[in-house]
Parts: structure tokens; sequence; C-alpha cells
């Protein structure tokens, strides 16, 4: 199993090939070659997120049928692994919808874990926002939902997918996905902002109280990400839904991809409200302590579309007519100031991944009174703002100012109402 710490070398050592001069097209590609090559990107992004969520199913089947410290690590490994590929497709959500409303059954976050499983004291017992906040579905096969009983005797993918996952209409009842698999192996963080990650020991999957259902939610979650993945990789295909949809979506589709995620999404929801609030909960991977990775994988994968270029898992690379192209012929010098723009996003996320591979988690690095951790998160945040003018300069340019809507964010844009 490939480590986090050698992953990220390897990623930087993609990004030094990455920004290096390209030929330079006579002229702009077309927008329907440029169109297809985005999702060839797609598609092989999101075949290696699938190879990698079947080593982690298959990780989990090993766990499953010997619990212990060894195996639990190594369903951890894997499930990191899959993290990296996963993050950078997520620069095809905003722009795509057929992505956008799947993803939510892979990626949705915050989750109320007590939904799931066990969870400590201090977490509280109930909540007015959801009913379901303590149901602990795993040690309680009954449990009733908008005022109906629901017997859950085995817990299977239809269950987490057709009945349990948004419960009740709530969002944060997440049943399914990267990150309910993440609670059931790592547990909760009970850390605060201090040093550690979760720690669910291994007996969880043996001699514990209801360790059998445990281990049928685990492996029913496993087994739905490997074909929620599946079924996109099915939509970036030849004969795909999402890859047909692209010629009516055009070039704006990229642009809105790159600059939602950018701003709104990541700089916004993911980074500057956990900063502005110094709270560990609102860390993306945060029973894991891997949000440095995910964060810098997104900001791989927006550089990824524009470059027109994505190194694979297995070192291969898939590169052609892109984004940076078509800018390019029209104006070579903000072409080259939207690159540099976003090398150094990922240069400053690189800063704070190695912070935390250096022991300070980022849930430490947006701890209060952390003034140098803090500093460090705000500098990717300011990369990620930088870089989306950079991208609105780019959709100036092509006139695609009516098509092309990025997604905002109040902790950017209105910091005073996260307060209220």
């Amino acid at each position: 199993m490939i480590s986090v710490k050698r992953t990220l070398r390897s990623l930087a050592l993609a990004l030094t090939i990455s920004v290096a001069p390209m030929a330079a097209f006579a002229q702009a590609p077309a927008d329907l070659d440029v169109l297809t090559h985005y999702a060839d990107l797609a598609l092989a992004g999101y075949e290696d997120a699938l190879t990698t969520a079947k080593a982690l199913d298959a990780a989990v089947d090993a766990l499953i049928a010997n619990p212990s410290e060894a195996t639990l690590q190594a369903a951890k490994d894997a499930w990191k692994a899959a993290r990296i590929p996963y993050q950078q497709t997520e620069a095809f959500r905003f722009g795509n919808p057929i992505v956008d409303e799947w993803e939510g059954r892979v990626n949705a976050w915050p989750l109320d874990e007590g939904l799931i499983d066990y969870v400590d004291a201090s977490y509280g017992t109930e909540s007015d926002s959801n009913a379901l906040y303590v149901a602990n579905v795993i040690a309680n096969p009954k449990i009733t939902i908008d005022g109906e009983e629901m017997v859950f005797d085995q817990i299977t993918p239809a269950v987490l997918q057709d009945q349990l996952q948004e419960a009740a209409g709530v969002e944060s009842n997440v049943a399914t996905g990267y990150h309910a698999i993440e609670f059931l192996l790592w547990g909760q963080d009970l850390n605060g902002t201090g040093p550690g990650a979760g720690a669910r020991p291994s007996t969880d999957y043996s001699t514990a109280e209801h360790a059998d259902r445990r281990a049928a939610y685990l492996k029913a979650a496993s087994s739905l990400l490997v074909s929620d993945l599946g079924e996109m990789v099915g939509n970036w295909t030849a004969d795909g839904a999402a890859r047909a949809a692209l010629p009516e979506l055009g070039i704006s589709a990229i642009l809105t991809g790159m600059g939602s995620l950018s701003f709104g999404e990541v700089a916004g929801e993911r980074m500057k409200l956990g900063l502005l609030l110094h709270d560990p909960e609102e860390e993306h991977d945060c029973f894991s302590d891997n949000t440095h990775v995910s964060h810098l994988n997104d900001a791989i994968g927006v550089q990824n579309v524009y470059l027109g270029k994505y190194t694979r898992i297995d070192g291969s690379v898939v590169e052609g007519p892109s984004l940076s192209d078509v800018i390019a012929a029209k104006d070579a010098a903000l072409d080259s100031e939207i690159k540099a723009l976003l090398g150094d996003t990922v240069a400053k996320m690189n800063v704070m991944a190695d912070r935390a591979e250096a022991g300070e988690a980022y849930d430490q690095q947006i701890g209060e009174g952390n003034a140098e951790g803090n500093a460090v998160v705000q500098a990717a945040i300011d990369g990620l703002i930088a870089q989306t003018r950079g991208i609105e300069r780019a959709v100036a340019l092509l006139e695609l100012e009516d098509a092309v809507t990025i997604e905002d964010s109040d902790s950017l844009s209105n910091p005073d109402a996260v307060f209220q």
C-alpha cells in the first residue's frame, strides 16, 4: 500500500511536471475537442477512484474476516489511498448536473454519526434539527422515521441508500459514502484541536456489542461505494450520459466546475468556515485527520482540468486539448497568469499538507490561538480565491458570463452571517 507521505511527494513531482511549458497550438483547439478530452480526463479519474474503492472493499473484507489492529490499519490505509483520485474528480462536479446530483451519495458531509453507531457522551442525546441524531441503527434494528417504525434486521446497501441516506429529509443523516466508511474505521475524533484522530478499536468488529451488525454496515457501505463509482464511470464512457451532455453544456461546464470548487466549496465551506469558528467538526475528513490530503487533491484536480492533464494511479499520463490552450490562443498572458495562480495554490496546499504530515493535523492548524497554523490555512484559502479571480477573467475573455455561475459562500462573502 502506498503511504500518504510518499503519495504527497509523488504529487509534488507530478505538479512540477504539469506546469512545465507545453507545446502551443497554432490556433485554439475546437471546443468539441476540448470537451471530448475533458470527458476522457473524467473517465480516467473515476476509473482510478473505482479501482481504489475496490481495493478498499477488499480490505474491508479482510478486516471482517479477521478483525485485528493490522487488518483495521490496512483498511484505513486503503481508505486514504482511495481519497486521492476521488478528490481530484471533484473539479467535474459543479459544471455537470449528473455529477452534482450524484455526489451526495459518495462524499456528503458533515454527518450526524449517531445515526450510524455509538457515540461518546459529549456528543449529546438530541438535536432540535434531527430526530435521528442518536438513532444508532447498528445497535437498534427498530427506529422510527417520520413517525413510522422501521425494522432493519438486515443492513444492506439498499437499506443505506433508500431508507437511511438523508432519512427524514435531514441532510446530515449521511448513511453512505466515504465519510460513513471513515467513521466506521476510525470512530469519533474526540481530541478537539489537540493531537490525534479517531481511535476505534479492532474489537468493534470481533468481541464488542453488535460487532456483526457493524461489520454488515461497513460492508454494505463499502459495496455501495464501489457500485456508485461504477455508475459514474459508466456516465463518462463513450455512450455515457455525462459525456453526451457536454456539447450542450459547452466550455462553461469546465469553468463552472473549476470556479465553484475553488471558491464556494473548498475555500468557503470546507476551509474558511472552520477557520472562522476554529471548529474541528468543520473539517472534511474529520474522523481520520486526512483533511489536508483531500484539500490538496481538490486543488490538484482544478489544475488538472485547466491543463488537460491527469497523472493516473499507475503513473501514466492522460493529456490533450485543454482550456489552457483555448485561453492561450486568445490571451497568452492570461493563460500564464492562471497557470501561475493554480500552481501557487497547490504549493500553498502542499505547505499545509507537509505541516500535517510533520505532526500538526488540519484540525490543529485551524485551532484558536494557533496563529502560525491559521496563517498557513489562510494562505491556501487566499490562493483559492486568487485563482477564482483568474477563472473569472477567463470567463470574461470567452464572453461566458451569462453561462457561468460560481458558487458563493457566506464564509467568504458575508462572514458576519456565520456567527448569527
